[in-house]
């Protein structure tokens, strides 16, 4: 390359790294007016110009929110739902990828067309259905009529799909001819050869449920019973409008999603780009 070649190309590399540093502080700019404005009184929340930095930096809220709410509560109901969640679906998701990719029975096209199918229904169009069948069931109010509605992901089941389609067949010819079942081939030989993806499939699920809303919304009455998302909602009906109070609430809500996404976030990265490959 000549040296007027590469003078474009730092320069054009240059422009494109200040437009992302810009793009990336627009982005982060409210997440950082939320914290920061949860850690001033009040008074200073509601005035009329803009500041950066608290004038007088106060933790009350964050302690408000967590003893005088029930808080603690959502958190326990929050980790078990998205726990339960995260690991029935994986489950059931890396079972059924593994039967439509490796195994031959009746229906096995119909049902695969009726996976990919599901896309086309909305969540949100089977709102009712799901209530009433969980009314029904009895099971408003408990983490089970939270869940199930919840356990069924077709794009985890289509990432299995081809993950498994794309393993030679060597492994499971050989696995077959020493006697092993179908169980032993998929947690011995195949489990082990999949880690990353179940992994990074195990993370993302846990955030989707963790920050799923309506659903939850609609299948919970007590206040008891409510997940963080929902819970926060209260805070509100409790204390009025007080901005600083409802935005620490939002930020403990927050919280758990973002540490996992700092923490794995190599992982998060390679499951969403999985996933939006599939609906591409």
């Amino acid at each position: 390359m000549t040296t007027a070649g590469m003078q474009r190309a730092n320069f054009w590399g240059g422009v494109i790294t200040v437009l992302t540093i810009l793009f990336a502080l627009i982005w982060a700019f409210p997440l950082y007016w939320g914290v920061i404005s949860s850690l001033k009184p009040e008074d200073e929340v509601v005035r009329p110009y803009i500041e950066l930095w608290p004038e007088n930096l106060t933790f009350s809220h964050y302690y408000t929110a967590i003893y005088d709410t029930q808080i603690v509560t959502w958190y326990i109901n929050s980790i078990a739902v998205a726990v339960g969640v995260t690991v029935i679906t994986i489950a059931t998701s890396m079972l059924c990828g593994y039967a439509l990719s490796q195994l031959k029975f009746p229906g096995r096209k119909a049902l695969w067309w009726l996976i990919l199918a599901s896309f086309m229904v909305p969540t949100q169009a089977l709102i009712i259905n799901h209530f009433v069948l969980t009314s029904q069931l009895g099971l408003i109010n408990t983490w089970a009529g939270i869940m199930l509605p919840q356990l069924i992901h077709p794009v985890i089941i289509i990432v299995y799909k081809q993950f498994f389609d794309q393993l030679p067949k060597d492994f499971r010819e050989a696995a077959v001819m020493d006697n092993a079942g179908e169980f032993r081939i998929l947690f011995k030989i195949y489990l082990p050869m999949n880690w990353g993806v179940t992994t990074a499939l195990s993370i993302v699920t846990f955030i989707w449920t963790w920050n799923a809303f309506l659903w939850p919304f609609l299948s919970v009455t007590k206040t008891e019973m409510m997940t963080v998302p929902v819970g926060i909602t209260q805070v509100n009906d409790a204390f009025g409008v007080y901005y600083a109070r409802q935005l620490a609430a939002a930020v403990l809500a927050g919280l758990p999603v973002a540490l996992a996404y700092l923490l794995f976030q190599r992982k998060v990265t390679e499951a969403i780009t999985l996933s939006a490959g599939i609906k591409g």
